[in-house]
């Protein structure tokens, strides 16, 4: 007799019988192909405007007014998507959300090739940005339920990985076509299209999350599909240690148990995120300095910086441990915007040289804010806690992108970079107070390390 009990061996008939570990790691390759996809394309939605803003901006006649909207569009639509999906998601299941929202990012894509005006523009990128808000709170969700603990961490990591390639990918793609090319800049924004139904012709098929399914109740379905798809005995186990019939709600985000969770993960997104969008400006110009600026090297150059970091804490992330990939960076990176700031007549190359070491290890402490939301909360609120995480995130992009061009010119680049110095603080104080190690550790373990 099995674990699973007789249930689990006719449902396997039902379902098929490979259940071999080859069948597991074949799964296991597809499900991160098709979710890091997500973030790919996130990375490629932002990235692919850059080289045709100013054929799009002449033909159109967009105004900086409308030029600052488009721009932010896909932005303003993960504001509203991921508390949206992380709810659906964890009221209606991981599979439908994660075909929906993919389904939705299609439809989208192609309607960039048919706008004609700015309006029309920027409600296709809000619905672009939706559909990848509600990405982002079912993805890393369904991610950490199927991922094996031992290397949750690395998987989980790759999404980040995935959107610095997306940009990059994106800004050389556009780039060559336009320059290169007499592709219009409709054709070249709708090439996300092709990626799009890739990932959803790849989603077809895909399970439904077992530990979701056990957290309804649902527990003869979460032991068959835990039995063909899950590769770790311990991790099968782990999943019965879960409440089951368990309703979430917004209201459980900020009770006794889960608030320090909740604090933790929006913080520590929400000081991560902000302060490189604010010093993305400042960046640029020091760039063109040196002739990095503009064109496909400066294009190129500062993500391929970050993704170094991201793809060094992703390697480490599992041996080393969360806190001292979280805690440390934050530091040093609020140092580094303080010397920015304080340090007014610096040289260019030594500005130059801050600015990379402030990239990489802001890429790498954010590649956490990519696994910590999956870890924390429980099952029937982890879509839910990382929706709201990611939405809070986005106030502090949207304030970085926007009040930095007004902070520049009223307070000044000393004073300017101060303010995002102290905001790294923050994060890295709140990292220093709640970060929780969950290295190696069960769900069910990781979920209850606040609430002890």
């Amino acid at each position: 007799m099995t674990p699973y009990g007789n249930e689990a061996v006719v449902s396997a008939d039902v379902m098929g019988n490979d259940t071999s570990s080859a069948f597991k790691r074949r799964f296991m390759i597809r499900m991160i192909l098709v979710l890091t996809g997500g973030t790919f394309l996130d990375g490629y939605i932002l990235g692919i405007v850059g080289p045709v803003t100013s054929h799009m901006t002449a033909e159109l006649g967009i105004s900086l007014f409308w030029e600052g909207l488009i721009a932010a569009g896909a932005l303003f639509g993960i504001l509203i998507g991921s508390p949206l999906g992380g709810w659906a998601g964890d009221k209606f299941g991981r599979k439908p959300l994660f075909m929906l929202d993919i389904g939705l990012f299609v439809i989208a894509s192609v309607m960039q090739v048919f706008t004609n005006s700015p309006l029309e523009l920027f409600v296709v990128r809000l619905l672009m940005g939706i559909a990848i808000g509600a990405e982002y709170s079912v993805g890393w969700p369904m991610l950490s339920e199927f991922a094996p603990a031992r290397i949750r961490g690395q998987l989980m990591g790759l999404t980040l990985i995935a959107w610095y390639a997306g940009f990059m990918v994106a800004f050389v793609v556009g780039y060559l076509l336009d320059h290169y090319t007499g592709m219009s800049w409709r054709n070249i924004l709708g090439t996300s299209t092709f990626i799009a139904v890739a990932l959803f012709l790849g989603r077809l098929g895909m399970p439904e999350s077992p530990r979701w399914l056990w957290s309804k109740g649902r527990t003869k379905e979460a032991r068959t599909i835990a039995r063909r798809y899950m590769e770790s005995a311990s991790d099968m186990a782990d999943m019965e240690k879960e409440t089951t019939q368990a309703n979430g709600s917004f209201r459980m985000l900020f009770s006794r148990q889960y608030w320090r969770s909740t604090l933790f993960v929006s913080l520590f997104f929400f000081c991560v995120v902000t302060p490189y969008f604010a010093i993305a400006t400042f960046a640029d110009s020091v760039l063109q300095t040196f002739g990095l600026g503009g064109g496909l090297a400066g294009g190129v150059g500062l993500s391929a910086v970050a993704l170094a970091g991201s793809v060094l804490t992703v390697v480490l992330i599992d041996k080393a441990g969360r806190r001292v990939l979280t805690v440390p960076p934050q530091w040093i990176i609020t140092i580094i915007l303080a010397i920015l700031g304080l340090w007014a007549n610096a040289p260019g190359m030594v500005v130059l040289g801050l600015f990379l070491v402030f990239s990489f290890f802001n890429a790498g402490c954010g590649t956490l804010t990519c696994i910590y939301p999956g870890e924390v909360f429980p099952t029937e609120i982890r879509g839910i806690g990382t929706g709201f995480a990611a939405a809070f995130s986005r106030i502090g992009a949207g304030l970085g992108t926007f009040l930095m061009p007004w902070c520049m010119t009223n307070l000044g680049r000393s004073q300017t970079i101060l303010i995002a110095a102290g905001i790294a603080a923050i994060g890295a104080a709140i990292s220093q107070w709640l970060a929780p190690e969950t290295k190696g550790k069960s769900l069910s373990e990781t979920a209850t390390g606040f609430s002890h």
